[in-house]
């Protein structure tokens, strides 16, 4: 039976360093530092241009105690490729080579190298942190910014397109191990990240990053913002294995429980200020239809036929 991670059982060793430049309250800080725990020091990571490579500064002083190569915003999975031969060549397979991009590096900028590289089966993880908008370069909308959302390139009634469902798109591609993850529930993101490793071929963890910056909060409330988003059942703990779905973490507790309403989520941030009480219900109505798909254990998610998991 496997154990599940505590903060007494997390490992003390660190692989970043105290001081970077992420903004205060920024959900990137958290899940780096605790993913780079359960990938262990063997490690080289590849990077493209993003709220990361701020994190970690600049050359010749870097936060990040692991090996890094920053890369083009489109090339990361093409990146990762060119590693794992580099590393092929020197007899050094057992290196975990991690791939570590932003919604715009994966979702739109960077898809098409994901896409080939998981045809291919190339033996990478691959963690796309997404705080739902290209938050680096000013704001802008991307695949993932969710429907209503205010960014600096959306109408002023917010983005009239849903968000594209990456791990559902990754999914697709027949990977071993496809989970999401979020910031506010790391020792969760720790243990998919362990499990990951132990898979060969591409792996893809997709973990909502909240922004407060971006979202439009006071930065001590990262935390409680992004637990929000998964008691009200909008974001979904979820880890599909082998082409089986199912749910884990706290929405798998939630099976079967009074989930919050989405409104407390929305009434949290100044990015959904526009919402009217027509798009709140709309949203509403639609996270329900959801869960019902859940707890009847009968629906289709990503594509796939899942079997839901009682607490």
């Amino acid at each position: 039976m496997t154990v599940k991670t505590t903060i007494l059982n997390l490992p003390e060793e660190e692989y970043v360093h105290p001081g970077n430049r992420a903004c205060s309250g920024c959900g990137l800080s958290i899940i780096y530092r605790i993913a780079l725990k359960a990938l262990g020091r063997d490690t080289i990571l590849v990077v493209p241009p993003s709220c990361l490579t701020v994190l970690q500064g600049l050359y010749p002083i870097a936060a990040t105690q692991l090996p890094c190569l920053n890369v083009t915003f489109a090339s990361t999975a093409a990146a990762a490729t060119g590693v794992l031969g580099a590393l092929r060549a020197q007899g050094r397979e057992k290196t975990t080579v991690a791939a570590w991009a932003g919604d715009g590096g994966t979702a739109d900028i960077g898809l098409q190298a994901l896409s080939g590289a998981c045809e291919r089966g190339e033996n990478f993880i691959f963690f796309c942190y997404d705080n739902e908008a290209y938050m680096n370069t000013g704001v802008q909308r991307s695949g993932t910014t969710p429907r209503h959302v205010l960014t600096t390139t959306t109408p002023i009634t917010g983005k009239a397109q849903k968000s594209k469902d990456v791990p559902a798109i990754m999914a697709a591609h027949g990977l071993d191990y496809v989970a999401t993850a979020s910031a506010s529930y790391p020792l969760d993101l720790y243990d998919k990240t362990l499990k990951a490793k132990t898979f060969y071929g591409p792996r893809y963890l997709h973990i909502q990053t909240p922004c407060p910056a971006g979202w439009g909060f006071s930065p001590e409330l990262s935390v409680k913002i992004g637990r929000l988003a998964v008691e009200t059942g909008l974001f979904t703990l979820y880890e599909i294995e082998n082409g089986q779905f199912r749910l884990t973490g706290q929405s798998a507790k939630m099976l079967g429980k009074k989930r919050l309403p989405v409104r407390d989520y929305f009434k949290t941030q100044t990015r959904f200020k526009t919402l009217t009480d027509d798009n709140i219900d709309e949203v509403q109505e639609e996270v329900d239809l959801k869960w019902k798909g859940y707890e009847n254990d009968c629906a289709l998610h990503a594509g796939i036929e899942y079997q839901g998991v009682k607490s």
